[in-house]
């Protein structure tokens, strides 16, 4: 299981993944740690983003390196202080995007690690959004590039407020030193990138190719769904191929394969998702376990492998219905 982060919230959207999920999924839970509230943040005017001050990165100073940071020396500022250290050359970042980053988070008067990406060697899948992270990354990494090492110094205000946070050991008082590395960002039109593969078989749905962030299109045969899982290339990416125990960053579309009736869509909700494989129904796990990052996958899933006879509640999805999804694979976690 991941271990969540303690930077964040659940996103409002992300209970939707249960959806696709079976009861072992705690995608619904609240995370160990959660931000500021959404009436909170709201309250709070925008900060002040200066330069500095920031304590000395001293060690791992190269792009995706756990660092090693020194201690705050003197008092931190009371505006937000953002330095980026190594400039990136991709996508710039924007509010509401998902960033992929790996990071470490210190107490700047100790220079106590609270918490960091590197040992648990995934990195953080997290959109910038209002309620679901500390506005200190949401303003601080706002138009940012892709690539880059980005250092802030987050005063109470913009991190954890006056109450702190105790299971980090971090007082109402503490301004927090933070070293983020972006590797990628997302956004709602991120899609697969790659090469189109063949639709031939006319007894499986056939999938749209568009790259261009509208959801593609899913047209069901009237032939007899088939028996057994299938998971073929759409759009085939280059990227490297998910494991069993891997967590992917997603955009997907799900139909009924009788009558061909969207059920959920990340596109209609504008908000990509990030999930295990181990939290999904088999289908879905078996599915993308293989395939490359990058890739657009047709999924189809037969009963026994999604829901059977116990569909979730308040859905379209019936009893023994076979499932139809495409899958983009933006990332693995």
């Amino acid at each position: 299981m991941r271990r969540r982060s303690l930077l964040i919230a659940v996103p409002a959207g992300l209970a939707a993944l249960a959806a696709c999920g079976d009861d072992k999924s705690d995608s619904g839970k609240a995370s160990e740690t959660a931000a500021p509230s959404e009436s909170e943040a709201s309250a709070a005017p925008s900060p002040k983003i200066v330069e500095g001050p920031l304590p000395a990165i001293t060690a791992g100073t190269k792009f995706g390196e756990k660092p090693t940071v020194a201690k705050g020396s003197g008092e931190p500022s009371k505006d937000l202080a953002v330095k980026t250290v190594i400039a990136g050359g991709g996508r710039t970042i924007a509010e509401n995007d998902f960033v992929v980053a790996h990071y470490l988070g210190q107490v700047w008067s100790t220079a106590k690690v609270f918490d960091n990406s590197y040992d648990r060697k995934e990195p953080l899948a997290i959109q910038l959004a209002q309620g679901a992270i500390i506005d200190g990354w949401r303003y601080g990494l706002v138009g940012k590039k892709a690539g880059s090492r980005v250092q802030m110094a987050i005063p109470p205000t913009w991190g954890y407020g006056e109450q702190g946070n105790a299971q980090a050991g971090i007082k109402g008082t503490d301004t927090l030193v933070f070293v983020v590395d972006v590797q990628d960002t997302f956004n709602a039109k991120s899609s697969a990138k790659g090469t189109d593969v063949a639709q031939d078989n006319i007894d499986l749905p056939k999938v749209g190719t568009n790259t261009d962030g509208k959801a593609p299109s899913i047209e069901v045969p009237d032939s007899d769904a088939p028996k057994k899982l299938v998971a073929n290339y759409v759009i085939e990416g280059d990227g490297e191929k998910v494991g069993a125990e891997d967590s992917v960053l997603v955009q997907y579309k799900g139909v009924l394969w009788d009558g061909g009736k969207e059920f959920d869509s990340t596109y209609g909700r504008g908000q990509l998702t990030s999930f295990s494989l181990q939290q999904v129904v088999k289908g879905w796990a078996q599915g993308l376990t293989g395939k490359k990052v990058g890739s657009r996958v047709l999924i189809v899933i037969p009963p026994e492998l999604g829901y059977g006879d116990n569909p979730p509640q308040g859905s379209e999805i019936k009893k023994d219905s076979t499932l139809v999804f495409s899958v983009d694979i933006l990332a693995k976690l």
